[in-house]
C-alpha cells in the first residue's frame, strides 16, 4: 500500500459524502479528472516534507479504495431520494464553490474512525456516539429505499457492490453499515494507540442500536476477518486473537445475545456464543481469564435459569470443568465460583472444582482444598498481577469474618440476622484451613513465584481481618518463610519480602489490636529474634508506636500472656527447611538451630527485656507546657499503673515460684498469678531481676515530675516492697531459691529497715531529712535485689548500709527490734574500740583489721567513712541502677566525708593493674614525677636519672629512640639547672628492683588493706566465662569512683581537700597517657579537672591551704607544661597553673614567699633557653604575666640577661615578645614599673645592643626585633627615664639604634 499513488486529499475526507446529490455528481467527475494533474503539480517543496507526512499518508492509502467506493455509493443513492433531476445543472455550476459546512442528507463521516483511536476516553465516546448516529440515519434511509423497491437500482451499480458481493449475512444492512461493521472488526485487532478499546466500544454501540445486524452473522464474521492458524506467529496472531476477544466482549456489552435469547424461545445463541468464547480461551493461556470475564459479563445479563440451562450446560463448559481440577486451571475454578455465587446451584455440574452440596465450610475443608491445590499453584502465570480467582477467595473468607465481627458488635436483632452466615468458630476454621493447606502447604513450599504470590495474598487479606484472624493468618511457616527471604539479600525475593513487611507495618500502624497481633506472631514464631534474623527493625518500630497509657498497658498484658503461654513454641518446625524449596538459599546451621530445643528462652528473654522498654515510649508530656497540674497528675497516674503491672510481672516471674501448681490467687491483692509450666531458667530469672532494678531506677529518676499530692500513692519503691512482703506471706509461694543464712539475714534486715524508713519519711514530711531517707530507701531496695541476684556476695554490704541508716537516722533504730543482733551483722561494729574483724568472702581481712588499728587510735571510723568503704566494696561489680542509687545517697551525704574516705576514693583512681611498662627515663616517668601525690622527701639525683637508662633497653628501638635517649639527655640538662626535682621514692625503688608496678605509691598499710579486697575481687572474677578482662573491670570501677568525686566537687569546691583531689586526679591523668589508658578515662578526668576545679566559682581559700603545698603543686604543673609530650597534659597543666596562682593570690603572701614561687618559673625558662627539647609555649607565660603582673616584675630582671645567651634565634625572638608583654603589664603601676626599669636599665641597653647587632635575616623576625626596641623606647619615654637611658646607652648601641630604628629613635638623638 505504501508504494501506490495516493488519492487526492479531497476524496480522503469523508465530509464530502454529505453533499447533496447534484453537487456530489458534479463534483465527483472534475475531482477524478483533476487527479493526475494534481499529482504532476507537486512541487519540490512538498516532496521535501513527505517524510513528515508518512504516517498520515500510509493510513489514508490503506483506506482509499474502500472510502471511494463508500462515498460513490452514498453519493448516487442520496440524490435520487432527496433532490429532483432538474437541480443537476445548477449543482454542476457549483463545483468550484467552497465546500458546504452543513449538509442535510445522511452520510458516513470517516473522521469518526480516526477519533475512535484517540487516547482520550471522552473523544472515543463522542466518536462512537457520532458513528452510531450516522449509521442509524444511513440504515433508516436504506430501509425506506428498500421498501420502495429502489434497492435493486442501488445493487445494480457495480461500484456499490464491494460489500454486498460477499456472503456475510448482512444483506439487510446498508453498504455504509456493512463497511462500518467490517471496519470496526478490523479495528479491534489493531494495536495502534487505543484503537482496540475505541473500536470495541463503537462495535458494541452499533450492535446495540441497529437491530438489523444479525448476531449470528457477526459471530461468523469475526473469525473470518480475524483469521488465526497454528502456523501464525508473532504480533499478527496475537492481534487477531485479542481482536476476537474484544469482538465477543462487544457483542456481550451490546446486550443482543441476552435479548435474543429472551425473545426467541429455544434459541441456542447463548450456548453457541459461550462455546465460541471457551474455544477462543483455549487457544492461548493469556486469553483464558479474559474469556471467563466475557462469560461472566454475559451471565450478569441473563436470568438464573438461563445460566443453569445455557451457560453451565454448554458442552465446552462441562468439558472444561471436568478436567480443570486435575489440570490445575485457575480460570475454570474462578468461573465456577462466580457462577455458583450467581445461581447458588446445588448440582454436581462443576466437576471436582466445587463440593456438592456447596457451602463455605465444605469448600474450605482440607480434603477439598487439597484436591484443587493445583489450581491455586498455577495462578502464578499472570504475576505480578494477581489472578481474579484470589479476589473471590478473599471475599469468601473475609465476608465470613466480617459477618462475625458485625455479630459481636451489633445489637441482638442484628445478631440474629447475621447468625446465618455461620459461627465465629467456623469462620476461623475456614481461614485456618485455607492458610494451612494453600498458603503454607502449597505456595510457601513451592517456587519463588508462588512464595511471592503467597505474600501478595496475605497483603490482600490483612486489611480486612480482625486482630484474632491475623493471628491465624500470620502463622509459623509464614513467619519462617519471610525470615528466610529477608535474611538472604542475594535472592530476588528479598525485595518482595521487604515490600510485604513495609505494607504490613503500614496496615497495622494505626490499629493497636492488629499491631499487637502482628508483634506477637512475629516474635512467637521467631523465638523473639525476628529483627535479628530478618536484619530489620520491624518489631522494634512497632513496639515504639505504643504511646498512650492504655495502649502500653494492652501491649504489656499481651506480652505477659505470651510469656506464660505453655504452647507458644511447641508447634514450631525444627528448622527453616520446611519453607525452603530447591530454588531457595538454605540458612546456616546456626539459623536452623535457633528454632530447635531451648528456643523458648530466647522468646522469654525478649519479653522480659521488652516489657520495661514500653515505659520509655510512654509520653506524658505530649502537650508540652500546656499541661495543667491535674492533667500531669492524670498522666503520672497512667504511667504508674503501667509501671505497677510491669513490676508485678517481673517480681513474680523473677523472684518467686509456686510450690503447688502453676497458679496462685492472692486474696489480699485480689489477683491471680500464673507461671509457665516449663520451669523458668536461672538466666531468665536473673534478667527479670535486672529489669526490676532498671524499672526502680527509672521511677526514681522520674520522681521530679510527680505532683506533690500524688507522691505517696506513686512511690513505686514502697509498692514493690509491700508486694514482696505480701507474696512472701502466701504459703504456696516461695522465693525462687533457698537463701543462705547470711543472705536471709540481710534480706530480712533490708525489708525491715526500708519499711521503717518509709514510715519515718512520711512522719518527717518534706525536707532534707525526708529526701535523705527516700534516697536511702531506694538504695536498700537495689541492694535487696542485688542480694537475690548474686548469692553470698552482697550480704555484708547490705548489712553495713542498714547499720549506716540507723546511725544516720537514730529515730529508726528505736523501732528496730533486731538492732541488737550484732553477731549476725558481720559488717561494721560501731564501738569505740575497733571495727568488726570478720573476714570477707575472698579470704582477705577487712580494712578495719590490723592496719586500721593505727589509723583509728584516736577513735572509731566516722559514719561517712564506713559508708564510702561500703560503696567502694560494691562499685566494681554492681549493676548500673545500684550505682545510680549510690550516687544519689552520696550526693546527699558527701558533705560529711572525711579526708580518710576521700583518700580511699582517690587511691582507686590511681590504681593501675598493668603497671607502667616504660623506661624510667622517658617523658612518661617525668610526667609521673611532676604530679606525684605523696610528699616524700626522697630526691632523685642526676645519678639516679642516668641509671634508669638500663630499663629503657627492654623496649623496642622506636620507643628507645623517641623516649629514652632524648628525654634522658634533656632531663640531665634540666637537672643541671634545677637544684631539685620531686620524684616518688616508691616509684624509684620499684624501677631499681625491676618491679614495673607502682600501684601502691604512697599507700600506707591501712590504705593497702582497704584497696586490696576490691582488686582481689577483680582478679577473682576476671577469669570467669563471659566476664570482662580485669583491666576493663578496673576501668569501670575507676569511672564510677570518678562520678562520686565529681559529685563531691560540685558541692565542695571551696574546701582544702580539693587540692588533694587535684593532686590525685592530675597524677592519674598523666599515668593514663603514659600507660595507653582508656580514652574515656582520660576525657573524664580532664573534664572533672577543667569544669569542676579550674572553672569552678569557688576555690580553696583560708589558712587551711598551706603555701608549701601550693609551691610543690605549682612546680609540678610548670614542669608538666614545659616538658610533657602530650598536648592534652600540657594544656591541663597550664590551666592548673592559672588555678594555683589564683589560690596564691588569695593568700597574703610576703615578698619572699612570692619570690620563691617565681623561682619555679626560673627553672622552666632556663630549660627553655638551653635545651632544644623543651616544649614550653611562651604564650602560656604571657598569659601568666597578663593575669599576674607581679610574676612579670619578678621575671623581668631574670629574663633580660638570658635572651642574649639563647642559642636558638626563634626562641630569642619569642622571649622578646615575653618581655614586651611584661612591659605592657606595667601600665597601671607606674611607680613600681619605674623602680624595676631603673634597676635593669643597663641590662636593657645591653639587650638592645645584642639583638640589633645580631638582627635576624628573616623579615618577620627582624620586624619583631624592631617592634620590641620601639616598645622599649616608648616605655622609657612614658616613665620619664629618657635622660637616664641616654646616659647609659653606649655609642655602639646608639649607632645601631640610629641605623636600625630610624624615626622611632629620633627623640633620643642628641
Amino acid at each position: 500500500m505504501a508504494g501506490k499513488k495516493r488519492r487526492p486529499t479531497a476524496l480522503a475526507e469523508p465530509e464530502t459524502a454529505s453533499l447533496s446529490s447534484s453537487q456530489e455528481e458534479a463534483a465527483a467527475k472534475p475531482a477524478l479528472a483533476a487527479e493526475a494533474p494534481a499529482k504532476k503539480k507537486l512541487s519540490m517543496e512538498r516532496r521535501k516534507h513527505r517524510k513528515e507526512l508518512d504516517k498520515e499518508r500510509h493510513r489514508h492509502s490503506a483506506e482509499s479504495k474502500d472510502v471511494l467506493a463508500a462515498v460513490a455509493a452514498a453519493a448516487k443513492t442520496k440524490p435520487q431520494q432527496q433532490q429532483p433531476a432538474e437541480v443537476v445543472p445548477e449543482a454542476a455550476t457549483a463545483v468550484n464553490a467552497p465546500p458546504v459546512p452543513v449538509v442535510s442528507g445522511p452520510g458516513l463521516h470517516m473522521n469518526v474512525f480516526r477519533d475512535l483511536a484517540s487516547p482520550e476516553p471522552s473523544h472515543r465516546e463522542a466518536a462512537a456516539q457520532a458513528l452510531v448516529a450516522e449509521l442509524r440515519q444511513v440504515q433508516t434511509a436504506y430501509e425506506k429505499g428498500a421498501r420502495k423497491g429502489e434497492s435493486e437500482t442501488e445493487d445494480g451499480d457495480g461500484s456499490s457492490q464491494m460489500e454486498a458481493e460477499k456472503d456475510d449475512g448482512l444483506e439487510n444492512c446498508a453498504p455504509s453499515v456493512r463497511y462500518a461493521i467490517r471496519r470496526l472488526i478490523r479495528g479491534i485487532s489493531s494495536s495502534r494507540e487505543f484503537a482496540r478499546q475505541g473500536f470495541a466500544l463503537g462495535l458494541a454501540l452499533v450492535l446495540e442500536s441497529i437491530h438489523g445486524i444479525s448476531i449470528e452473522a457477526i459471530l461468523k464474521l469475526i473469525p473470518n476477518l480475524l483469521e488465526y492458524s497454528v502456523s501464525m506467529k508473532g504480533p499478527e496472531a496475537k492481534d487477531n486473537l485479542l481482536g476476537r476477544l474484544f469482538g465477543y466482549g462487544s457483542i456481550v456489552r451490546s446486550g443482543r445475545v441476552s435479548g435474543q435469547w429472551a425473545r426467541e424461545e429455544g434459541s441456542s445463541i447463548v450456548k453457541d456464543f459461550v462455546n465460541e468464547v471457551v474455544k477462543l480461551g483455549s487457544k492461548k493461556r493469556y486469553l483464558t481469564e479474559p474469556s471467563v470475564a466475557v462469560i461472566l459479563d454475559l451471565a450478569r445479563k441473563l436470568p438464573q435459569e438461563a445460566i443453569l440451562s445455557e451457560v453451565l450446560e454448554a458442552p465446552s463448559v462441562q468439558d472444561w470443568f471436568n478436567t480443570a481440577a486435575d489440570a490445575g486451571d485457575p480460570d475454570a475454578l474462578y468461573l465456577a465460583l462466580k457462577l455458583q455465587e450467581r445461581t447458588n446451584a446445588q448440582k454436581e455440574i462443576f466437576g471436582k472444582l466445587l463440593p456438592y452440596p456447596f457451602s463455605p465450610e465444605f469448600f474450605f475443608a482440607e480434603k477439598h482444598l487439597l484436591s484443587i491445590a493445583a489450581c491455586f499453584k498455577e495462578s502464578t502465570f499472570c504475576l505480578p498481577r494477581i489472578h481474579s480467582l484470589w479476589l473471590v477467595i478473599t471475599n469468601m473468607l473475609v465476608r465470613e469474618a466480617a459477618s462475625q465481627s458485625d455479630v459481636n458488635a451489633s445489637s441482638s436483632k442484628k445478631h440474629k440476622k447475621n447468625k446465618k452466615g455461620g459461627s465465629a468458630e467456623d469462620t476461623k476454621k475456614n481461614l485456618h484451613s485455607f492458610c494451612e493447606v494453600i498458603i503454607e502447604g502449597t505456595l510457601l513450599l513451592s517456587s519463588h513465584d508462588r512464595k511471592h504470590l503467597a505474600f501478595n495474598i496475605l497483603l490482600n487479606l490483612f486489611p480486612r481481618l480482625s486482630s484474632s484472624s491475623i493471628q491465624l493468618v500470620l502463622s509459623s511457616k509464614g513467619v519462617h518463610g519471610l525470615m528466610d527471604v529477608l535474611s538472604n539479600e542475594s535472592s530476588w525475593l528479598h525485595n518482595a519480602g521487604q515490600h510485604f513487611l513495609k505494607e504490613l507495618v503500614s496496615l497495622v500502624s494505626e490499629d493497636n489490636d492488629r499491631r499487637v497481633a502482628v508483634i506477637m506472631n512475629l516474635q512467637k514464631y521467631s523465638s523473639g529474634r525476628f529483627d535479628c534474623m530478618s536484619k530489620t527493625k520491624t518489631v522494634k518500630d512497632l513496639v515504639a508506636k505504643f504511646r498512650s497509657g492504655q495502649d502500653c498497658l494492652s501491649l504489656v498484658q499481651s506480652l505477659m500472656l505470651l510469656f506464660v503461654d505453655e504452647g507458644c513454641a511447641t508447634d514450631e518446625p525444627s528448622d527453616q527447611s520446611q519453607t525452603t524449596d530447591e530454588n531457595s538459599e538454605v540458612g546456616s546451621i546456626e539459623d536452623k538451630d535457633l528454632f530447635g530445643q531451648g528456643c523458648t528462652d530466647f522468646l522469654k528473654s525478649w519479653v522480659v527485656n521488652t516489657i520495661p522498654s514500653v515505659l520509655k515510649n510512654l509520653k506524658l508530656t505530649s502537650k508540652g507546657s500546656s499541661l495543667t497540674d491535674s492533667e500531669m497528675a492524670k498522666c503520672i497516674e497512667e504511667k504508674f499503673q503501667v509501671q505497677t503491672e510491669v513490676l508485678k510481672f517481673l517480681a513474680v516471674q523473677g523472684l518467686f515460684s509456686a510450690s503447688l501448681g502453676y497458679e496462685v490467687t492472692s486474696f489480699e491483692l485480689h489477683e491471680k498469678f500464673k507461671w509457665p509450666k516449663p520451669a523458668i531458667s536461672t538466666s531468665i530469672r536473673n534478667e527479670c531481676i535486672e529489669q526490676l532494678q532498671f524499672l526502680i531506677e527509672d521511677a526514681q529518676k522520674d520522681e521530679a515530675l510527680h505532683v506533690v499530692s500524688e507522691v505517696k500513692s506513686n512511690d513505686l519503691g514502697f509498692y514493690f516492697m509491700h508486694f514482696i512482703n505480701t507474696l512472701c506471706n502466701i504459703p504456696s509461694v516461695s522465693l525462687f531459691r533457698t537463701l543462705s543464712t547470711n543472705d536471709d539475714n540481710a534480706f530480712k534486715k533490708l525489708l525491715n529497715v526500708e519499711s521503717t524508713l518509709f514510715y519515718e519519711e512520711r512522719k518527717v514530711g518534706p525536707g532534707l531529712d525526708s529526701t535523705k531517707m527516700h534516697a536511702m530507701r531506694y538504695l536498700l531496695i537495689q541492694l535487696l535485689l542485688q542480694v537475690l541476684l548474686h548469692p553470698d556476695e552482697y550480704w555484708e554490704a547490705a548489712i553495713d548500709v542498714t547499720i549506716c541508716c540507723k546511725k544516720s537516722f537514730p529515730a529508726i533504730s528505736q523501732s528496730d527490734d533486731s538492732s541488737g543482733q550484732a553477731s549476725n551483722e558481720a559488717g561494721v561494729e560501731w564501738s569505740n574500740e575497733e571495727l568488726s574483724e570478720e573476714p570477707n568472702e575472698d579470704g582477705l581481712e577487712e580494712p578495719n583489721k590490723d592496719g586500721s588499728e593505727d589509723s583509728n587510735e584516736d577513735g572509731p571510723l566516722e559514719f561517712m567513712d564506713v559508708l564510702v568503704q561500703t560503696f567502694l566494696s560494691v562499685l566494681p561489680h554492681v549493676s548500673g541502677p545500684v550505682c545510680f542509687s549510690i550516687e544519689q545517697v552520696f550526693r546527699l551525704f558527701c558533705d560529711y566525708i572525711t579526708e580518710t574516705g576521700l583518700l580511699d576514693m582517690l587511691r582507686v583512681v590511681k590504681i593501675d593493674l598493668k603497671g607502667s611498662h616504660r623506661p624510667s627515663g622517658s617523658d612518661d616517668d617525668e610526667d609521673d614525677a611532676c604530679v606525684d601525690i605523696e610528699d616524700d622527701e626522697t630526691i632523685m639525683d642526676d645519678v639516679e636519672v642516668g641509671d634508669s637508662d638500663a630499663a629503657a633497653d627492654e623496649l623496642d628501638e622506636e620507643m628507645d629512640h623517641n623516649s629514652g635517649d632524648e628525654v634522658d639527655k634533656g632531663q640531665d640538662d634540666l637537672k643541671e639547672k634545677v637544684d631539685h626535682e620531686a620524684k616518688d621514692g616508691d616509684s624509684a625503688e620499684a624501677t631499681k628492683s625491676g618491679d614495673d608496678s607502682d600501684d601502691s605509691d604512697g599507700m600506707d598499710d591501712d590504705a593497702m588493706f582497704r584497696i586490696d579486697p576490691y582488686i582481689a575481687r577483680i582478679f577473682k572474677e576476671c577469669n570467669l566465662p563471659g566476664s570482662d578482662t580485669k583491666q576493663s573491670q578496673l576501668m569501670r570501677f575507676k569511672l564510677r569512683v570518678l562520678t562520686l568525686l565529681e559529685i563531691y566537687l560540685q558541692r565542695n569546691t571551696g574546701k582544702c581537700l580539693v587540692l588533694e583531689v587535684y593532686s590525685f586526679l592530675m597524677q592519674a591523668f598523666v599515668k593514663s597517657h603514659s600507660a595507653d589508658g582508656s580514652d574515656q578515662f582520660k576525657q573524664r578526668i580532664s573534664g572533672i579537672l577543667q569544669k569542676r576545679i579550674f572553672r569552678a566559682k569557688d576555690y580553696p581559700k583560708g589558712d587551711g591551704v598551706e603555701l608549701s603545698t601550693l609551691k610543690s603543686l605549682l612546680e609540678k604543673a610548670l614542669t608538666l607544661a614545659s616538658r610533657s609530650r602530650y598536648s592534652t597534659v600540657a594544656s591541663v597543666a597550664q590551666n592548673a597553673t592559672f588555678w594555683l596562682l589564683k589560690i596564691i593570690n588569695s593568700k597574703s603572701c610576703s615578698k619572699q614567699e612570692l619570690a620563691s614561687m617565681v623561682d619555679k618559673f626560673h627553672y622552666i625558662l632556663i630549660d627553655y633557653f638551653n635545651n632544644k627539647k623543651s616544649r614550653l609555649k611562651l604564650g602560656f607565660l604571657k598569659e601568666v604575666v597578663r593575669r599576674n603582673p607581679w610574676v612579670g616584675q619578678k621575671l623581668f630582671g631574670f629574663v633580660l640577661p638570658k635572651i642574649g645567651c639563647t642559642k636558638a634565634e626563634y626562641r630569642r625572638v619569642q622571649t622578646l615578645e615575653l618581655v614586651d608583654c611584661i612591659l605592657k603589664s606595667w601600665v597601671d603601676d607606674v611607680s613600681s614599673a619605674t623602680k624595676v626599669l631603673k634597676k635593669h636599665l643597663s641590662q636593657l641597653c645591653e639587650l638592645i645592643q645584642e639583638i640589633l647587632t645580631n638582627i635576624p635575616e628573616n623579615k618577620s623576625r627582624r620586624q619583631e626585633v624592631r617592634r620590641f626596641c620601639t616598645r622599649v623606647l616608648q616605655t622609657v619615654t612614658k616613665l620619664n627615664l629618657k635622660e637616664r637611658f641616654q646616659k647609659i646607652l653606649k655609642p655602639e648601641t646608639y649607632s645601631l639604634c640610629e641605623a636600625q630604628l630610624g624615626a622611632a629613635f629620633a627623640p633620643f638623638q642628641k
